[in-house]
């Protein structure tokens, strides 16, 4: 049985074409889920793909948040679906208080777009398992409200618990506190991430690297092996 991988589109999605394509190169059926139906299609994992939701007129992902299918992607969360935010997935993540902390525009004031050098902290998430503990790869970044932020104790408490999943090297793109490039909730199936690994799945285009195409590697596994 093939695993089925919902992606989400809001009006200001950008990615969800490429998530979707980069979903069914890893051997999963990508399923389109619009923002206003509460339905999930019975889908076994979801994806919030990148773009300017909204036109992030209110804040980045804030008005995304109450979608109606964020209802259901949220009940389903916090009962084990695995759930991936990319970019502008990650602020919704982050407005739906599925991930703690929250997403600043970037401390240059800038949008960034380049190819951006990541260490991959936990290999053991739900979205991560293709890859190795330390593993250094390069995975396109744009954004222009990029910097993660939290207070003292939840970065502690991150830290602590191993809940960063990737850190930014050589460069801090965009100010992220302690170079957070991704963070994952407790259980370990939902993962915020500002990098676009969709946009690494192909060596003829972007990067010409692949090093996006575990994500959803990852997931096929995770979800057959349950």
């Amino acid at each position: 049985m093939t695993a089925r991988i919902g992606v989400v589109t809001f009006p200001g999605s950008l990615d969800d074409r490429d998530t979707r394509r980069a979903i069914t190169l890893a051997g999963a059926e990508p399923v389109a889920l619009w923002h206003k139906d509460k339905d999930l299609k019975q889908v076994d994992a979801v994806v919030l793909p990148g773009g300017f939701s909204y036109g992030d007129y209110l804040r980045a992902g804030a008005i995304s948040r109450f979608s109606p299918v964020m209802e259901s992607v949220i009940e389903q969360a916090k009962a084990g679906l695995p759930v991936l935010g990319i970019c502008n997935g990650f602020q919704i993540l982050t407005e739906a208080h599925l991930l703690p902390g929250g997403m600043l525009g970037n401390d240059h004031l800038h949008f960034i777009c380049r190819d951006q050098k990541l260490r991959v902290e936990n290999a053991e998430t739900s979205w991560t398992g293709d890859y190795r503990q330390g593993q250094e790869i390069h995975i396109p970044l744009k954004n222009m409200d990029g910097r993660y932020v939290a207070d003292a104790y939840t970065l502690d408490r991150l830290e602590a618990e191993g809940r960063v999943v990737f850190r930014y090297l050589d460069v801090n793109p965009n100010g992220s506190l302690r170079d957070i490039a991704g963070i994952t909730n407790e259980a370990g199936n939902v993962v915020g991430l500002m990098p676009h690994p969709e946009h690494a799945v192909e060596p003829l285009i972007g990067t010409g690297r692949t090093d996006g195409l575990p994500f959803f590697t990852s997931i096929l596994k995770k979800l057959v092996n349950a």
